[in-house]
Formats: C-alpha cells, structure tokens, sequence
C-alpha cells in the first residue's frame, strides 16, 4: 500500500543577507524546514542556521595527500635506491633513509599535487559539474543581487512560512507548484 504527499514550492526573495539571516533564523525556530538557499555570495553562519552538515572534503585532501606522499615515497625509493643507485657527492643511495632530507621538496610537492587535483576532482563531482549538466539554481537572479529561501512544505506549514517570510521583509514570495512523493510502507 503506497499514501501520496504533496508538498509546495515556495521561493522567498530577498535583497540583502540581514534579513534572510533573520527568515531562516525565525523559520527554524518555527519548526520549519529549509530545503536551501542560494545567494549570490557565501554567507558566513549561516549553514549551522539551516541545518547543513559540517563537511568531510578535509578528510578527503588528507587522503588524497598521503597518497600523493606515498606515490613519492615509492618513486624516489625505486628510482634512487633500487634502480638506479649512484654515489652523488660521497652519498651513498644504499637505503632509502640516508636520502631523506634530500627527498623533502620531492614529498612536499607531490603531496600538494594530489591533494590540490583530488580535491579539484572531488569538487567538481560532488557538484555535479560535469560538462552537460543543468544548473540547479531555481533562481538565475540569485548569481547577481538577490537571495533565496527554497522550501517544500505541505499545506499547513505553507501558510505559516509565508507569513514569516512576509514578517522578515521579503520581497517577493513565489508559490512554484506542487510536488508529490509516493510513500511505501
């Protein structure tokens, strides 16, 4: 047996952050959910007002950079000690730890490297920024000068949130339609 929900689209526009700092702040004390936000401009504070989760991409520069200084590792091992070893200066390539002040840079590059491209790649993919993708924004005028609250809510939490946004000085408030959601149980 399978209920259906439908829910509102409602896109409340602001003209300048202060007030939309405020909407979200008067939303979530009002037990409302924010779907999202866009601005044309990051605004500091506001994730932990409308409920977005710290992020993890730190911990991804941090793998993608040890693996960069494991690759490092491994090459200049292979190229100086197992390869090729040379006697450069009266410094003896027998093991990879007599080199290892001379491998810093080498290390602290590679690992940059990784880091800085695994994260540009990470980027990329997490926001679906490949070459043929749409934009998600609802609201083009948001790149520019204004600022967005996106909501889907049902009913009776539409009517509530509309006065809110109306009270925290919107300028404009925008019923989008409808969406439903097909429940299974």
């Amino acid at each position: 047996m399978a209920a259906t929900i439908s829910k509102q689209i409602i896109h409340g526009i602001y003209d300048d952050e202060v007030p939309l700092l405020e909407a979200c702040k008067k939303l979530k004390s009002a037990g409302i959910k924010i779907k999202d936000v866009f601005t044309p401009f990051p605004i500091h504070g506001i994730d932990p007002i409308i409920g977005v989760p710290r992020t993890r991409l730190a911990i991804c520069a941090f793998i993608y950079g040890l693996t960069g200084l494991g690759l490092a590792t491994l090459m200049m091992w292979y190229m100086m000690v197992s390869d090729w070893p040379t006697d450069v200066g009266g410094k003896p390539n027998w093991a990879y730890y007599f080199n290892i002040p001379a491998f810093i840079p080498i290390s602290f590059e590679s690992t940059v490297f990784c880091a800085g491209h695994g994260m540009a790649l990470t980027y990329l993919l997490r926001c679906m920024l490949v070459p043929g993708a749409r934009a998600k924004n609802p609201d083009p005028r948001t790149t520019n000068d204004k600022f967005m609250i996106y909501l889907e809510l049902n009913d009776e939490q539409a009517h509530k949130a509309e006065a809110l946004l109306r009270e925290a000085g919107a300028s404009e408030i925008n019923h989008k339609g409808t969406i439903t959601e097909k429940l299974a149980y």
